[in-house]
């Protein structure tokens, strides 16, 4: 009853007015985002330092906090996913906007972003590097569902959903299948909203719930750590191994591999494992979930259960989403 009064809870907040609970605006149009738009996301390049034989690959994130200002993180090795990971080193600097030119300033030189690209300097303002704004894909976005797979929502309707509100054909937070399963692969493509404003939680939150048991975060964690609150983490169990999020309004791939608790009567014999791939890159390699995760079933029992998409007062979307029962 607990479970079920929850998920009504969550679900009826999916159809109060159009307007979202958000620190700020939530834009899920980038022609209406603003100039801060533009500038955010992922910049690339080579550091060619006078005292280092060889060119560093290093990449940028820029993360749009509002009104012309933005944090940078800068990733010594390449992009997370693509040569960074954690424990190599980075340097995390703020910017503000001036006649049209970002500015990073920190205790080890500067950047400025001006006509699309970066520039990187010394302290004594020699460039050391020039990145170029860079937009990644999942290698697995547009992934048509294979033969047998059971189609979730291809943009036609909610047939496959309890409850759920389709708008400009995509699937809005706040849906919970029809349908059980137990062990499955299971493929989803979401976009997390543009809220330079929000922080934290509040920004592009939602959640893919598998069996309405076990949260493995949807939140617009660009640019951050990569907590078990965050982006592709289990909440309160466990971060995922690299933050692969990409920049807000970018489309996004989960795809996911899972095998059930095992039971015998109402004791648990064997954890739930899941293998996870955020945007092609593996984020939970057969991670053993030790209990379920808040928010969804009060309990874990035996048998199948839903996906639930959860609503956590944010625009978050979600299209081609198919799973295949083992």
């Amino acid at each position: 009853m607990l479970g079920r009064l929850m998920f009504a809870t969550v679900i009826g907040l999916a159809f109060a007015a159009d307007g979202f609970a958000a620190d700020g605006p939530s834009f899920i149009d980038p022609a209406e985002a603003g100039p801060d738009f533009a500038i955010q996301g992922e910049y690339q390049g080579e550091l060619k330092a006078p005292d280092q034989p060889e060119p560093m690959k290093v990449g940028a994130q820029v993360i749009a906090q509002g009104d012309g200002k933005f944090h940078g993180v800068f990733f010594f090795g390449g992009l997370p996913g693509d040569g960074w990971e954690r424990g190599m080193p980075q340097i995390e600097v703020d910017a503000t906007t001036e006649d049209g030119k970002v500015t990073f300033m920190g205790d080890t030189g500067s950047a400025v972003i001006a006509d699309g690209k970066m520039k990187v300097m010394d302290p004594s303002g020699m460039e050391l590097a020039e990145l170029s704004k860079v937009e990644r894909k999942s290698p697995t976005l547009g992934a048509a569902p294979p033969e047998g797979a059971k189609v979730l929502f291809d943009g036609k309707n909610t047939d496959a959903w309890k409850v759920g509100r389709v708008k400009n054909e995509l699937l809005q937070a706040g849906a919970m299948t029809k349908d059980e399963f137990g062990d499955f692969t299971f493929h989803i493509e979401f976009k997390t909203p543009f809220m330079p404003q929000a922080t934290g939680q509040a920004r592009g939150n939602s959640g893919l719930y598998l069996q309405n048991r076990y949260e493995c975060q949807i939140l617009d964690s660009f640019g951050l750590e990569g907590k078990d609150n965050e982006c592709g983490g289990f909440y309160q169990l466990k971060e995922p191994a690299v933050n692969m999020c990409l920049p807000p309004l970018s489309w996004q791939t989960y795809d996911v591999d899972f095998t059930a608790a095992k039971f015998e009567g109402d004791k648990k014999t064997s954890n739930a494992k899941v293998t996870i791939k955020h945007n092609g890159v593996v984020i939970h390699d057969n991670f053993e979930l030790p209990n379920l995760t808040p928010g969804g079933a009060p309990n874990e029992a035996p048998g199948r259960g839903p996906f639930m998409l959860q609503f956590h007062g944010n625009p978050v979307e979600f299209r081609n989403i198919w799973v295949v029962e083992k």
